[in-house]
């Protein structure tokens, strides 16, 4: 027994020894002999189960073996690094434990390969070096031999790290994995603060070399916590947040928020959250606000659709009471290593959807003049669609828009805004962010309800300059923190372009009218916005002034002024211009400086159809009675008619005067272009629109037109049944005749006596010189003419005296052919003189019996041929006033010469005269019936221009 216990120890010795002799041939850099030596040592160590130098020789085994396979080592850059001051636990192992040894091979001494150079050893080389497989193995082996004994805990930790090591550049993780797992629950003995932070780094150092990033990330943090454990005296919190911030990317934390608008979200939030309170936490305790309240924010706008409501209203309590003493700014924060941290926008607070430059209103707009147009365009592609064109959103956000701001007046950009906290969020001084063009931005502040839903925002400006100006963004201030928040850095917004040029200064009109406001909004159909809208209710043939205020409230002065009208479509007719106006005085003051006020006035004229309609009025013919059979001693004929005879089914409908159904409306628009200062060299104006919504009543109607001749063949009647459509007594008057009195619904006729026209001299209208090419239209427009001018001799007014109200009336439109042909001088104008006085009238011509009288028939031709020559015979005639002419007169009166006149033919616009002589043997009054013969020029002719002037002639006795 004692010789076999000599055995057993003499064994182990020898073991022991071979493993020295190892460690001193690897040391030397006699790579094969230790190798020999390391095998010799574990088969006598294992014979004698010395496990303790068994996993020694093993692991000396294996390093020789790591030499041999890679020559450039296992640490390389991310090999264990040493704190200031400390050392490794393997270390103080290696100085105090036999059997253990740090591996340290001269560079110098080995070859590419990690070898002695000597040759004679090359034979046994591949024979004692293990394979990359068995030096995993049997480092297993030298970990399972130490961790049977309860010291040796730091030689088994130092070797489940070079097994890390040699795994890490196999590439085999998982494996490693493992190992280090091992290592994690390796008891050591009482380690320092110190030690356990050396350690936790290290550990995650190896889980950082072999890819496991959240577990090197996890176990630094580890460390991080306990650089500020309790038990430390002064805890470490400078080291503390600078392994934190060593955390970040092992849990996909980037301090950066843009790198948090880039899709999905990649980590896990809730670990995330974790660590950004643990760095709020952190720098507070550093006494560093400004990195707390950066922090801070950076976790309100990263993580906030990963809050609870209650976990949103805490951490914005807490953001408040950080600002209150440290303001949230945009600067960058510069750590002390050199780590800059950026700064933070709160782009979710409120969450904006959509950005979109509003025009200026239609009032401000400017706009080029026409002369000046269309220099942009040769900028434009000539082709429909290019693929050549680059459509990236940028490109879409930093378009031009279509319309233009105006330096110096308010500019306005609309946000559609969304609160996502479950509270009220106040945003104050949320103002624009702007590039190109001098911009005074006015902020504003808002108060968003709890989970608002869209809502929107108007930001407003003032362009100082002119240029192009590019809206780039917003800026907030939200719980103490200023933002400035881009577009381009915003995801899932809308816009329609974000750049606007700015055209030089305007003035600005304002425009006050003597009229109410109306309630009807016009939209004329070229696309202008109308800015104010008037009415006004009027009688037909009615005219009211409309006194026009212009002030100028802007800052430059006003130089020009264009007035226009235009009238909408409309299905009424209206005769002559609904407005009228003369601005000659008003534009005397311009140019019109900031504050002045000038005024000028418009006349508005509703002048409708006149002409009764069916539904009103029965024809007042209808009792038998002709309008020809009237005789000419009595021209009025008087007949009263209920105005409705019949009441509509609805009592409601039709039991008032003015009726609206009987209402008719016209609908313009006046536009004021206006321009001054700058704009105006540059081309620029300004269109302000007024509309106005005309309600027109109906006054009086005429329901019928006819003719009557009078006793001058150069005059005539002009018959005019007129009916009161009003419920108020009105009157009626022509120029030439007596107020007519109608009561309500009351019908009379009256007759006007008129000179006939000469309608040749009417100047031509547009029709005629070619412009319609219509004959139909060219006859509607002839006509037309001859009805303005026929109206304005008649002069026919109304007036409704318990009103005070006044208009005209007008026959224009109601004049058919017939009539005018009956109002129509002849072509041939007939002139008969007697004694050298002309005889167109009822008044006979005196003479005396026995004395010769002259008698001359004189011809004018105003048509546009020649006509003649005529032959007239005279023929005398007595009227006994009682149907009966007497014309046997060869004893009363007796030609001097022959009773037959001949005129020759006579020009255009020429003229001819016949001439003879008359004798009265006896008084009395006697006519002079003119006749033409019949002849083949007379019968070329209309009858209508043979109308010649009667003739009476009284003889009286001779004075003596």
């Amino acid at each position: 027994m004692l010789l076999g216990l000599k055995r057993h120890y003499k064994k182990r010795c020898q073991g022991r020894m071979r493993k020295h002799v190892g460690d001193l041939c690897l040391q030397a850099g006699m790579l094969q002999d230790s190798l020999v030596h390391y095998h010799m040592a574990v088969e006598l160590l294992r014979s004698v189960n010395d496990f303790l130098w068994l996993g020694a020789a093993l692991e000396g085994l294996c390093s020789a073996s790591v030499i041999y396979h890679y020559p450039g080592g296992t640490g390389g850059k991310t090999g264990a690094r040493r704190l200031p001051g400390s050392s490794l636990p393997s270390e103080t192992a290696n100085r105090h434990r036999p059997g253990a040894q740090e591996v340290l091979i001269d560079p110098g001494a080995l070859t590419t390969n990690g070898i002695n150079p000597d040759t004679s050893a090359e034979i046994g080389r591949a024979k004692n070096c293990l394979s990359p497989e068995d030096i995993i193995d049997k480092y297993k082996e030298a970990i399972s031999c130490y961790s049977k004994y309860k010291n040796a805990g730091v030689i088994e930790l130092e070797a489940c790290v070079k097994a890390v090591r040699v795994l890490a550049i196999q590439k085999r993780s998982m494996e490693a994995s493992e190992f280090l797992q091992n290592a994690v629950y390796i008891n050591l003995r009482q380690l320092s603060e110190e030690e356990k932070i050396q350690r936790y780094s290290i550990l995650s150092e190896l889980y950082e070399l072999i890819g496991f990033h959240r577990k090197s990330a996890f176990f630094k943090r580890v460390a991080a916590m306990q650089c500020v454990a309790p038990s430390i005296a002064e805890p470490g919190w400078r080291a503390c947040y600078k392994l934190l911030l060593e955390t970040l990317p092992g849990y996909s934390l980037s301090l950066d928020p843009k790198d948090f608008n880039k899709g999905t979200h990649r980590g896990w939030a809730a670990v995330q959250m974790r660590l950004l309170h643990e760095l709020v936490y952190a720098s507070r305790r550093m006494g560093n606000p400004a990195l707390s309240v950066r922090h801070l924010s950076f976790l309100l706008q990263t993580m906030l659709d990963f809050l609870s409501d209650q976990e949103k209203k805490d951490v914005t309590q807490s953001l408040e009471n950080y600002t209150s003493k440290c303001p949230g700014t945009m600067e960058l924060i510069t750590l002390p290593d050199g780590l800059t941290l950026p700064p933070v926008p709160f782009t979710k607070l409120p969450i904006v959807r959509r950005v979109k430059l509003l025009s200026l209103p239609a009032s401000l707009r400017p706009q080029k003049m026409k002369s000046l147009l269309g220099q942009n365009v040769s900028t434009k592609s000539p082709f429909i669609y290019s693929p050549i064109i680059a459509h990236s959103r940028g490109e879409e956000r930093n378009k031009k828009i279509d319309f233009q701001w105006v330096q110096g007046d308010v500019c306005e950009v609309q946000l559609m805004v969304y609160n996502p906290m479950p509270f009220e969020l106040r945003v104050e001084n949320m103002g624009l962010l702007t590039s190109g063009v001098e911009f005074e931005s006015l902020p504003a502040a808002l108060s968003l309800p709890a989970e608002s839903g869209l809502y929107p925002v108007t930001l407003v400006g003032v362009p100082q300059t002119t240029g192009t100006i590019t809206v780039n963004g917003y800026h907030t201030t939200v719980f103490g923190v200023f933002s400035d928040c881009l577009l381009d850095n915003l995801p899932g917004i809308k816009t329609s372009g974000s750049s606007v040029e700015v055209v030089p200064a305007l003035p600005r009109l304002q425009i006050g009218t003597s009229l109410p406001r109306s309630a009807h909004s016009l939209q004329p159909s070229s696309g202008d916005e109308v800015s104010t809208n008037l009415s006004i209710q009027l009688y037909n043939g009615e005219t009211q002034q409309l006194i026009i205020t212009l002030e100028n409230i802007g800052m430059e002065p006003l130089e020009k002024l264009e007035v226009t009208s235009k009238i909408l479509t409309t299905k009424e007719k209206l005769y002559g211009d609904l407005l009228s106006w003369k601005l000659e005085e008003t534009l005397a003051k311009f140019p019109l400086q900031p504050g002045k006020v000038a005024t000028f006035t418009i006349s508005i004229k509703a002048k409708l159809d006149f002409s009764c309609q069916e539904n009103l009025l029965q024809d007042l013919s209808d009792d038998g009675i002709s309008v020809s059979g009237f005789p000419l001693s009595s021209p009025f004929r008087q007949v009263v008619r209920p105005r409705v005879e019949s009441r509509p089914a609805n009592p409601s409908e039709g039991s008032k005067a003015g009726d609206s159904s009987h209402l008719k409306t016209l609908e313009a628009v006046l536009n004021f272009k206006y321009s001054g200062g700058p704009g105006h060299i540059e081309g620029y104006y300004r269109n302000l629109s007024l509309g106005l919504h005309v309600e027109v009543e109906p006054s009086v109607f005429f329901t019928r037109v006819s003719t009557l001749p009078a006793t001058s063949t150069r005059r005539c009647h002009l018959l005019l049944d007129v009916l009161n459509s009003t419920e108020h007594e009105l009157t009626v008057s022509a120029r030439s005749s007596e107020e007519l009195v109608l009561h309500a619904g009351e019908c009379q006729r009256m007759a006007i006596q008129v000179d006939k026209f000469n309608f040749e001299s009417v100047p031509e209208c547009p029709g005629e010189k070619g412009q319609f090419a219509n004959p139909k239209q060219l006859e509607e427009e002839k006509q037309e003419a001859h009805g303005l001018e026929i109206n304005s001799k008649l002069d026919i007014r109304w007036r409704i005296p318990s009103l005070k109200r006044s208009g005209e009336a007008s026959v224009e439109g109601l004049l058919n052919q017939l009539v005018l042909e009956r109002l129509q001088l002849a072509p041939l104008q007939w002139d008969v003189l007697v004694d050298g006085q002309p005889c167109d009238c009822e008044a006979a011509a005196a003479c005396q019996v026995g004395d010769p009288v002259s008698l001359e028939v004189r011809l004018t031709n105003w048509s546009p041929r020649s006509v003649g020559p005529f032959a007239l015979t005279v023929v005398p005639f007595q009227d006994h006033q009682n149907g009966v002419h007497n014309y046997d007169l060869q004893d009363l009166i007796s030609f001097v010469g022959s009773s037959t006149f001949y005129l020759d033919a006579v020009q255009p616009s020429g003229q001819s005269a016949c001439l003879g002589a008359l004798l009265f043997l006896y008084t009395g009054d006697f006519f002079l019936h003119i006749r033409f013969h019949e002849d083949s020029k007379s019968k070329e002719l209309p009858p209508s221009w043979f109308c010649l002037p009667s003739v009476h002639v009284r003889a009286l006795e001779a004075q003596a």
